[in-house]
């Protein structure tokens, strides 16, 4: 199960009444790992001067559990959205652990489509990582 979702927020569910706060709130409780590794990445691209187009966090996650959190939060639409717009980034993934964070705007850029690209994938993969 990816989210632990408290009885009330799951009746609000069920009648289309669930504000994204409350959503984002589940998601930062149901998957601590991932929601700390989305916010650091957010929180030091925030820092960054404008020019710095991203930042990424590369370091394989200490448990296979905290890996499938990432997992769980980064291939869900709604999940990936809602961390999107609550940290105002663009969120890329490879290799099920590297997280980057864009600035909305460099989306649109070079340095983005190169990073998403399938060349980058194949050269990112290493023998340790074919299991991942």
């Amino acid at each position: 199960m990816s989210l632990e979702v408290p009885t009330a927020l799951l009746e609000r569910a069920e009648t289309g009444q669930v504000d994204e706060t409350e959503f984002v709130a589940c998601v930062r409780d149901s998957l601590p790992y991932a929601w700390r590794v989305v916010s650091q990445v957010a929180g030091r691209l925030a820092g960054q001067p404008p020019q710095v187009e991203y930042v990424d966090h590369a370091d394989p996650p200490p448990s296979e559990a905290d890996r499938g959190q990432l997992l769980r939060a980064l291939a869900s639409d709604a999940i990936r959205g809602s961390l999107e717009r609550h940290f105002g980034v663009t969120l890329a993934f490879q290799n099920c652990h590297r997280v980057v964070a864009f600035r909305p705007a460099a989306v649109a850029g070079a340095t983005y489509a190169e990073f998403i690209s399938p060349e980058a994938q194949l050269r990112n993969q290493s023998p340790e990582l074919r299991n991942c």
